[in-house]
């Protein structure tokens, strides 16, 4: 008996072209949109004007007319849609005084993924968008005043955000706090403790036990009242409650949440999260 000539096929694997993701142009359509706005197809070419020529190759600029005052105080981005093709629409909220008007932005992206970008067109003017109602709270049990979990919680906000007092005591172990800079606030006047369900009306219940509390209160300096809500993660040790994270948004009704879960030990207050805060072009 011989070994059989035949061999095994190869199976040769042609590799999937890989899609390069393009940045979102949010930022280059602000640019462009406080550019366009100050800009007059008139005038003498600047070097504003050159930037926006090419950025917006062939787009028509405004014709201001005869001693009117171009002003933006402030773009922002306020809604970036990818389309097919490379294609994106950004529509831009931009203030002038007390006025604030809306337009979208078309944009092409290059398709290298090298982050170029090009305004296919001039804007287009769009009615801003309508306020929505906001959700009802998951927060609706009051918590008695002199509480346990009113008390922890309003000591902590008070010394967090006033820099009197030792906050580091009020927070669950491994539990990492940043502190505020300064000026801190002078006093906080706490206004209302909420809660998410009846049960952390009685005493502290056993280690482990979560409660998500929502507390409102008034900070004051040297500038204002300021009103500020803070959304807490507490947990009960050791016959007390602990600080164990504080949420950057609220609950609304219908959020859920598995009962008795462990605390998140990696909760940094101040340290940077995931949110984008729109600053916009001044």
């Amino acid at each position: 008996m011989t070994a059989s000539s035949e061999t095994a096929p190869v199976i040769q694997k042609t590799p999937v072209p890989h899609q390069a993701r393009s940045a979102d142009p949010s930022g280059y359509a602000e640019l462009f949109v406080a550019l366009w706005l100050r800009s007059d197809s008139r005038s003498k070419e600047s070097g504003d004007e050159r930037r926006l020529r090419a950025m917006a190759p062939g787009v028509d600029l405004p014709e201001p007319r005869e001693g009117a005052q171009l002003s933006v105080d402030r773009v922002v981005a306020v809604r970036s849609a990818q389309l097919s093709g490379g294609a994106w629409s950004v529509t831009m909220a931009v203030q002038s005084g007390e006025q604030v008007r809306y337009f979208s932005v078309p944009l092409v992206a290059s398709g290298s993924g090298s982050g170029a970008f090009v305004v296919a067109a001039a804007p287009a003017r769009l009615a801003g968008p309508q306020a929505m109602r906001a959700p009802g709270s998951a927060y609706r049990v009051p918590v008695p005043e002199g509480s346990e979990l009113a008390s922890t919680a309003s000591e902590f906000l008070t010394a967090y955000l006033t820099g009197v007092g030792e906050r580091d005591r009020y927070l669950a172990p491994g539990m990492r706090l940043l502190p505020l800079d300064a000026p801190r606030y002078e006093r906080v006047e706490v206004e209302q403790v909420l809660a998410d369900d009846a049960a952390v009306k009685g005493p502290v219940p056993k280690n482990g036990t979560v409660a998500r509390v929502q507390v409102r209160v008034r900070a004051v300096d040297a500038d204002a009242a300021w009103p500020l809500v803070y959304s807490l993660r507490m947990s009960a040790r050791d016959g007390r409650w602990e600080i164990a994270s504080v949420d950057t948004g609220p609950r609304p009704v219908g959020y859920t949440r598995a009962r008795g879960a462990g605390v998140d030990r990696s909760a940094v207050l101040g340290a940077g999260g995931p949110l984008r805060t729109a600053g916009g072009v001044r």
